[in-house]
């Protein structure tokens, strides 16, 4: 393969990799959702991202599991008592730390 057709084929990729996402921005103020449906989508980015982040908490320490889970426990404390996120990571970093330092 020469240099022009890998850059075409980047290019291409870029094109159809981005059609699919530039089409719903580009028409998603004119639909409407319902309520429930609208705060359903709110949600997604925050599930999405736990169903990411949960599994590893298992395998922050393989030989003690109570770190990870001290940090789960404490990052959803302060989420739950609407904290603001990156007080919420900061939080787990620190009482995952300080327990480290115990152990």
């Amino acid at each position: 393969m020469t240099t022009a057709e890998i850059i075409l084929l980047i290019l291409g990729m870029a094109f159809v990799t981005y059609i699919p996402r530039a089409i719903p921005a580009a028409f998603i103020d004119k639909i409407r959702f319902g309520k429930k449906l609208e705060k359903f989508l709110m949600l997604i980015p925050y599930t999405a991202m736990t169903a990411l982040i949960v599994p590893g908490i298992f395998f922050v320490n393989e030989g003690n599991v109570l770190v990870g889970i001290t940090g789960l426990f404490v990052a959803g404390i302060l989420a739950w008592k609407k904290a603001p996120v990156m007080v919420s990571v900061l939080g787990a970093i620190a009482a995952v730390f300080l327990l480290y330092l115990i152990l």
